[in-house]
């Protein structure tokens, strides 16, 4: 649970610097997002989580952290 925590606190930080950073161009960014279309976010999301897991899972059968 420890480590659940610590990593949902991560990506708070991670997801509001650049808020925190340039929020103007933070808010030109997303205007830009809101014309790409569905079919391409939902491909891009799909990736991040395939990406996302392939990571974790070489990190747990590494052994490179222990």
């Amino acid at each position: 649970m420890k480590l659940l925590l610590l990593v949902f606190g991560m990506v708070l930080i991670v997801e509001g610097l650049p808020y925190a950073a340039a929020p103007d161009k933070m808010r030109e960014w997303l205007l830009k997002l809101s014309e790409v279309p569905m079919s391409t976010l939902r491909v891009i999301g799909l990736s991040s989580v395939c990406s996302g897991l392939l990571i974790c899972w070489l990190v747990q059968k590494s052994g490179f952290f222990n």
